[in-house]
């Protein structure tokens, strides 16, 4: 069997900054992940551009994730931090997933984070309601590893739900938001199709103003119904969206595609899964042909990548300590406990069809969340970080976004490293002495303008 102080499950980048932050806090780290890279929906699932780092013009994350930025835009992987100057998406950044996967293989390294790659968790063991060891498929056979502590950053709660855990999932009816298939496109002229949008100002969600229509300004494009309609209508495209969407990417002439949507997709049953992989990969077609015959500067566009799987946005949260809602999210709440920050809106993609609903918080404010919401119920000696931390439905539309997931992920990390050292349980750390180490680590903490809860 093999021993380490933490144990990190799923090598997203909430599974990524929980080793680092753990590793760099002193403690023997393993990160196991299943495919044979590391990045999760960011690069399996070409997730992109990340949103956000902002609450208006405020930079509100920092940290691993701020770090992980600047490290991208050093070797030419990410522009950094784009202004949209729209009221669509304030603030995006563009990354290039191949060059992220090398990266974050460095990062591990340089602070000598064990790897074991393509392992597929199995189950947890709990003693005396302690979480001792996991066990994982592996092309060796079953490995088993004991750790002290063990992190769930497997998106899905799959280590939680194991070692006993109460879980939810979806609304009030069990639904989840529909799956998505990214892929990018290129070859394409923004130069053309600025030019369009320009002209047809009534054509895009965004209220940035007609004559900044510029290529550069195309960070993001959500509209271009006439086009869209039309090709629906004519029964060219079979995708329940209601508008065009897509980013920019580090490079001029290539874009991310956001439009291809599965809905009724149970993330946990396999069933659900592949026929939800089957369908998108149909839609992504289509859309490629719709691009190239209807959109204005895509008439040479080709796919330069799909990704690796499809993009799951929810499925299982864990209960845990304390539960965010969305009177949280949009009341901007502050809390004595709170190890991240974000202002991103609750985007609620329609479990049904088509429509996306969008609420917002109160222009430049951000809301946080506790480190409560990492702690699960009933067992010890475990944390939870990613979009499976303890939340409803609707506060889940929010957290689920990579920047914050990141943030939870170091605070994960550094509350397992820290409860080593203090000789505590996770669930005893003291927050305060959390908070200080991740303000230390440039975690960016400072109080929200609103009542602590």
């Amino acid at each position: 069997m093999r021993d380490y102080d933490v144990l990190v499950v799923g090598g997203g980048n909430a599974g990524c900054a929980a080793a680092l932050a753990a590793a760099r806090n002193g403690a023997r780290v393993l990160l196991v992940e299943r495919y044979g890279f590391l990045g999760g929906t960011a690069t399996a699932s070409m997730v992109g551009p990340w949103m956000t780092f902002h609450s208006g013009d405020d930079r509100i994350v920092g940290g691993i994730a701020q770090e992980m930025v600047e490290r991208l835009v050093a070797r030419g992987g990410s522009p950094g931090h784009l202004h949209d100057a729209s009221d669509y998406v304030p603030t995006i950044t563009p990354f290039d997933p191949e060059i992220h996967k090398a990266l974050l293989f460095e990062m591990m390294g340089e602070s000598g984070v064990g790897l074991l790659l393509h392992a597929w968790f199995l189950d947890a063991t709990v003693a005396d309601g302690h979480v001792t060891a996991s066990r994982f498929a592996t092309v060796g056979g079953i490995v088993e590893v004991s750790a002290r502590r063990t992190i769930d950053a497997t998106a899905d709660a799959y280590v939680a739900a194991s070692a006993g855990v109460p879980t939810q999932q979806g609304d009030e009816r069990g639904r989840v938001q529909p799956a998505s298939l990214m892929f990018r496109l290129s070859h394409v002229d923004l130069a053309a199709l600025s030019t369009y949008v320009r002209q047809r100002p009534d054509q895009m969600r965004s209220s940035l103003k007609t004559h900044e229509r510029t290529p550069e300004s195309l960070t993001a494009v959500a509209g271009l119904y006439e086009l869209w309609d039309a090709a629906r209508a004519r029964g060219a495209v079979n995708v329940p969206r209601e508008l065009v969407s897509f980013f920019a990417t580090p490079y001029a002439d290539e874009v991310t595609v956001n439009m291809s949507r599965v809905v009724g997709v149970d993330p946990l049953d396999p069933d659900d899964l592949t026929r939800a992989e089957v369908e998108a990969r149909a839609q992504v077609m289509q859309l490629l042909e719709f691009f190239r015959r209807d959109v204005p500067g895509f008439a040479r566009a080709r796919i330069a990548a799909t990704a690796t799987q499809i993009g799951v946005r929810e499925s299982r949260r864990i209960v845990g300590e304390y539960t965010l809602t969305a009177d949280d999210v949009l009341a901007a709440r502050a809390f004595d406990d709170a190890v991240a920050r974000s202002a991103y809106p609750i985007d609620i993609h329609n479990p049904s069809g088509s429509g996306t609903s969008t609420r917002r918080l109160p222009p430049g404010r951000s809301y946080e969340i506790p480190y409560r919401c990492l702690v699960p119920l009933l067992v010890d000696d475990l944390l939870v970080a990613g979009r499976c931390i303890s939340t409803t439905h609707e506060a889940l539309a929010s957290t689920r976004l990579t920047p914050t997931v990141m943030t939870l992920g170091q605070a994960a990390g550094t509350a397992a490293a820290l409860s080593l050292r203090e000789r505590v349980t996770p669930r005893a750390l003291d927050p305060h002495l959390l908070r200080e180490r991740l303000i230390r680590d440039g975690v960016d903490l400072r109080r929200a303008e609103a009542s602590v809860s």
